[in-house]
């Protein structure tokens, strides 16, 4: 049903890069020449995915660190009440209803109040990690910095070699019985430009973006990369210095960023 690879390289594919991708600043590779705007933090709607069965041993470490760098920027998106973290948090944390599960459609369930979080706010960059990220908030507003809010742009890594090929589930007739598409890893953390997000509302604001994860019957970053890339036809921009859990650490050369740790896995953005 669907054609998972094993974990990615740390680029893609050499002919879709060839193909399809251009130089980008610092010579990274996107697919479009980006508009440096002034960018700042206030610009930024951090998202944080967590649970209340990680409250107490993740969120700590994140409000002593680099939540105290963008505090009014960051929101934590979680599946129950919690007194003691509202008051930490300054009123940050939003219970979803969402399932406390880690299934497909609790994620899906998440995501979808995320967007819609970010989508009723006026910042410029919805940026998504998860609650065993460590953040660094400088470097992420410089690299956002290098991109325009007002042009589509969906800016993370991937984690598998080539595009995914799941089934056409779209109602017939389809010339096609697959289709392919890459997506950004959750895990390593993505952004958003507030003009993909608004083309992105007649899908998936409102819940939509729940239906949609079950119709393709797959979680929330692989249904985020299906609307981008398939949907509306944006292409994902990689960037290199997002890291997850699914690359080896032997194989990351740490450069002043930021690096993501939690219990057992960490992760970096350069």
């Amino acid at each position: 049903e669907v054609g998972w690879q094993e974990r990615a390289p740390r680029s893609l594919s050499g002919d879709y890069l060839e193909t399809n991708l251009v130089e980008g600043p610092g010579g990274g590779k996107s697919t479009a020449t980006p508009l440096p705007a002034t960018t700042s933090v206030s610009d930024l709607f951090i998202s944080v995915k967590t649970t209340v069965h990680y409250h107490q041993a993740r969120l700590p470490v994140i409000l002593k660190t680099w939540f105290q760098l963008a505090s009014q920027q960051t929101w934590f998106f979680t599946d129950s009440e919690d007194e003691e973290f509202q008051k930490r948090t300054n009123g940050h944390m939003i219970n979803t209803n969402c399932s406390s599960s880690h299934n497909r459609k609790a994620l899906c369930c998440k995501m979808s109040v995320e967007l819609d979080a970010f989508l009723d706010s006026d910042k410029k960059w919805f940026c998504h990690f998860d609650d065993d990220n460590y953040v660094n908030v400088e470097r992420l507003v410089q690299v956002l910095g290098d991109y325009n809010h007002q042009e589509d742009w969906y800016l993370g890594k991937p984690s598998i070699r080539t595009p995914l090929e799941i089934l056409n589930r779209e109602p017939k007739p389809h010339t096609k019985p697959h289709i392919t598409f890459w997506f950004a890893t959750g895990g390593a953390g993505f952004c958003l430009s507030r003009a993909l997000a608004l083309k992105m509302m007649p899908i998936a604001s409102g819940g939509r973006f729940m239906g949609i994860g079950e119709k393709i019957r797959l979680p929330d970053d692989v249904t985020m990369g299906y609307i981008i890339e398939h949907l509306l036809k944006k292409p994902l921009t990689v960037i290199d210095q997002f890291h997850s859990h699914l690359e080896p650490m032997k194989f990351i050369s740490y450069v002043q960023g930021t690096l993501k740790q939690s219990e057992g896995r960490r992760e970096y953005v350069e």
